[in-house]
């Protein structure tokens, strides 16, 4: 059986997300489609949790597909805020205004 997670696709998945801008996010989703792997969201976020064992990585950028933040990223919206993202009441990010056109 093939190892789904190694070391080169955690690198791939980082890489992306070194490319949102600032002020933008992007869905867990967007992340997997964007490196061939489709149906692998859950994969980006697992690897997004353990980032800060491979470097200073902008996950703060990362949100799910309806903008909502990670449940236990505490810094997270504050971190957008500074970057001029705005929420909606509910406490998303409004994903017509700041998702990454990428």
């Amino acid at each position: 059986m093939k190892k789904i997670l190694d070391e080169y696709l955690i690198y791939e998945i980082l890489s992306v997300v070194e490319e949102i801008p600032k002020g933008k996010v992007a869905s867990y989703g967007q992340i997997a489609k964007l490196i061939g792997r489709d149906k692998n969201s859950r994969l980006v976020g697992k690897v997004l949790s353990m980032s800060e064992y491979y470097g200073s990585y902008p996950c703060h950028r990362v949100v799910n597909h309806a903008g909502r933040l990670a449940p236990h990223f505490m810094e997270q919206k504050f971190l957008l805020s500074e970057e001029g993202v705005k929420f909606k009441e509910n406490g998303c990010v409004d994903m017509k205004i700041y998702q990454w056109d990428c």
